[in-house]
């Protein structure tokens, strides 16, 4: 069992956040309902405790993070095979939002990334929205995770009022044994930038350099990113660049969030 405590201050209470593996049948029926609760998709696209039970016998990472008894984050990965290598695919990270913004998320991906090397699993694979800056922050800033695929539309039409403006989606590598290495970010062309006004800026940018970047806003308008940032990480990655890190900046009075792709 793979245990760990985080000691969170709200005021002037301190909460313990205990960070374990779900065991038991009643654990796995509170994931089901923090999957309604923090994506609010419907019954058909939650995941069921009687699926996630047997995929547990054989490999699968099940971690949820406790405050008071009460679970509010949860991890989950299954084990599979990807170019002859096994792996641990994280299909579901999720944390309720009262205990968002306090690196509970962060602890559950240390935690499963721990749970892996266990089993001798040394590459965990996910996906995420490319215009959510907060997962992008945590997967690139902090993880230290790449990038060299993008998913148009992946989970096609869902429940999830998350999901509304599609589901495209990055698929991104955690090499577990490779040292994530601190880096400032380098001037280098953008393909997308962030506008005074917050509208996408496209840039005219050819792919003969080594470096260059995708700008999004910190919380931006989908109907406005979509269509740019889709075309810029597509044709980047055709080209041969992968993406490499993820800077936050403030400029002209706003958050910005910036993508740096390298050529591989």
């Amino acid at each position: 069992m793979h245990s760990s405590q985080l000691i969170q201050r709200t005021g002037r209470t301190p909460k313990t956040i205990v960070i374990r593996d779900i065991e038991t049948l009643d654990e796995m029926h509170e994931v089901e309902q923090l999957q309604r609760e923090i994506w609010g998709v419907s019954d058909l696209d939650v995941l069921p405790a009687l699926a996630l039970r047997p995929q547990k016998e054989v490999g699968a990472i099940l971690i949820g993070a406790f405050a008071e008894g009460r679970m509010v984050g949860f991890v989950f990965g299954f084990p599979g095979i990807l170019n002859g290598e096994t792996i641990i695919h994280s299909d579901m990270l999720g944390v309720t939002s009262e205990y968002r913004s306090q690196n509970v998320g962060y602890l559950l991906k240390l935690a499963q990334r721990h749970a892996a090397l266990g089993l001798g699993v040394k590459r965990i694979t996910w996906t995420f929205d490319p215009l959510q800056s907060r997962n992008a922050h945590l997967n690139f800033g902090k993880l230290g995770v790449i990038s060299d695929r993008y998913l148009v539309n992946y989970y096609g039409e869902t429940s999830s009022f998350l999901h509304r403006s599609g589901t495209d989606r990055l698929w991104v590598t955690w090499l577990l044994d490779r040292e994530r290495v601190e880096s400032e970010m380098p001037e280098a062309p953008a393909l997308v930038r962030v506008g005074q006004d917050g509208a996408p800026v496209v840039a005219n940018t050819d792919f003969d350099h080594k470096e260059l970047i995708i700008e999004i806003p910190g919380e931006p308008n989908p109907e406005l990113w979509r269509e740019p940032t889709r075309a810029a990480f597509t044709n980047a990655l055709t080209a041969g660049y992968i993406v490499n890190n993820f800077y936050v900046i403030d400029r002209d009075n706003q958050k910005i969030g910036v993508y740096l792709l390298v050529r591989s």
